[in-house]
């Protein structure tokens, strides 16, 4: 294929309309060596749906993005013990076919919250010198079953299915190496799983409970493919034709386009056929619904406006001191100083009150007078803080306050933009946690999305549920009966609760941001209570 020929290939793609179909048909059968098991012994045919139901609407959603609100996570059900495996989609394809495009459609039709998305492009064998030596010069093939790492990928998927938190390496397209740094994904309610072999290993095709294949013509292929590796990789046009012509032409027919045949469901022409994704989406909820990994936002929203606040749930007395604080903390005259003045004296009333639900036992000691008195102390093996930054660091000091040797974690959870989920950025706990007393810290609660998956991070390194207390300055009705709802053995502290959350995800009549006044620092318009930004120490 010439220059000029892919030029004219770009503007008639351009110009193409993007209609939509679907077909279930297979291809014609081809080598794939010692990799694919058997289509009749190692497939079963899948259930056909029929279901027309449509993706109730989330709690809350803006035009941006989709936060998690409400209903159990997937790790865990009410009695604390694992609940059922993710729902986990295979999305086949030669390379540049559309596979991320068709994926993030699907999650963003999906609505559901806590989906993950995870590419074969991570794994990527490590090279040898030799290797990558052969790759700068476009002679090592990328497109051979023998350039992924098959067993962490299915060892990753298998753990991620499961609910269990992962580690994933970060593929450098411009070295040909792994970054230095893992990149930490936590379990979902949906794993979709994309890459040009995706079908290609016995270990990994058991792990799919649903299978897509994108079909693409192979000179939008090519002409895609020259787009992103030119623009995105610093490759040259002769280099990617050559890489291109070499190996993965020839793995494609090969490798790749025999498992059409495997797959559930083909998607002609990838991201714009809505059809295809409908039709997916559709089966998809179906299979949520039979597993119990669906809920009814809605209905979920109108149960929690009519249920009393959850026992688990502890507010700090409304005496005129307390209202008096907030008086001041709330109004938007208030100047940087009272505010960091008058928010320091409730967090210091609050880590006090939470201190008074650890557990403790009696303790006899003498007085100077030689009498005895009989006191109590804290019946434990320590005490760990853990602040969800950025907000949750300014409640330390106050910790350390009443804490003497107190042990101080972080973590870091920001919104992925793509997916309108909260994503893990960074984390740092002390060793042996799981045997301490969390005191789980962040300022603001709303829809309890951040807390939320900072809990999951906890319970992840064995810390016990019960031994969790999620304390902040001020929460929403929302947050609070997620939180509780998700995780019934936490205790929730805080100085006040308020009803209402915003479009924003504001809590209403609330606080503002409470990082950029307690900082002095500003934030878009559309920043939630609970998104935050890089640590600031």
């Amino acid at each position: 294929m010439t220059t000029a020929s892919i030029e004219e290939r770009l503007a008639q793609m351009d110009n193409e309309e993007k209609t939509s179909s679907v077909s279930n048909s297979g291809c014609g059968e081809g080598s794939l060596d010692r990799l694919l098991p058997s289509v009749s012994t190692g497939l079963s045919p899948r259930k056909r749906t029929t279901s027309q139901c449509k993706s109730e609407p989330p709690l809350l959603r803006t035009s941006k993005r989709t936060i998690y609100t409400a209903g159990r996570p997937p790790w865990y059900n009410e009695h604390g013990t694992q609940s059922k495996d993710a729902f986990v989609i295979g999305l086949c394809g030669g390379s540049a076919s559309g596979k991320t495009t068709v994926a993030r459609k699907i999650i963003e039709a999906l609505d559901v919250p806590w989906v993950v998305l995870l590419s074969m492009d991570s794994f990527y064998k490590v090279l040898s010198s030799e290797e990558q030596k052969l790759a700068a010069s476009n002679d090592y093939n990328f497109d051979h079953p023998d350039a992924f790492d098959f067993d962490l990928l299915a060892h990753t998927l298998r753990k991620l299915k499961q609910g269990k938190s992962v580690k994933i390496p970060v593929y450098d397209f411009t070295t040909h190496g792994r970054q230095k740094e893992w990149k930490t994904v936590y379990g979902a309610s949906v794993i979709i799983f994309e890459g040009i072999m995706s079908f290609a290993d016995k270990k990994v095709l058991q792990l799919l409970d649903m299978k897509i294949f994108v079909e693409t013509d192979s000179d939008i292929r090519l002409v895609r493919r020259l787009r992103r590796d030119i623009t995105e990789r610093g490759r040259d046009i002769e280099g990617v034709i050559k890489q291109y012509n070499k190996f993965v032409k020839p793995a494609f027919e090969q490798y790749i386009e025999p498992t059409m045949r495997l797959a559930d469901i083909v998607v002609p022409r990838g991201g714009g056929n809505m059809v295809a994704i409908d039709l997916i989406v559709q089966h998809v909820h179906s299979q949520l619904e039979e597993r119990k990994l669906r809920w009814d936002m809605a209905a979920l929203a109108s149960a929690h406006q009519a249920q009393p606040l959850p026992q688990t749930l502890s507010v700090l007395e409304s005496t005129p001191q307390v209202r008096g604080m907030h008086t001041i903390i709330r109004n938007k005259e208030t100047s940087r100083d009272e505010f960091i003045f008058y928010s320091k004296r409730l967090m210091r009333l609050l880590i006090e009150r939470a201190l008074s639900f650890l557990p403790s036992q009696v303790h006899i000691v003498q007085t100077p007078q030689g009498e005895d008195y009989e006191g109590r102390t804290f019946h434990g093996k320590r005490i760990t803080g853990v602040s969800i930054l950025r907000a949750g660091e300014t409640m330390e000091p106050a910790l350390r306050a009443v804490c003497k040797d107190v042990r101080i974690g972080k973590i870091l959870i920001q919104t992925n933009q793509d997916t309108g989920e909260p994503e893990l950025h960074y984390l740092r706990l002390p060793k042996d946690i799981s045997e301490d007393h969390v005191i789980l810290m962040d300022c603001t609660v709303s829809t309890g999305a951040a807390a939320m998956m900072a809990v999951r991070v906890l319970l992840d390194h064995d810390v016990q549920e019960d031994k969790i207390l999620l304390v902040s300055l001020l929460m929403a009705e929302m947050g609070v009966h997620s939180v509780a709802y998700a995780f019934p053995q936490v205790k929730i502290i805080t100085t006040a609760v308020d009803k209402k959350v915003n479009d924003l995800f504001h809590i209403i009549p609330g606080i503002g941001n409470f990082g950029d006044r307690y900082f002095g620092t500003d934030a878009p318009p559309d920043w939630s209570d609970e998104e935050m930004d890089e640590p600031s120490y």
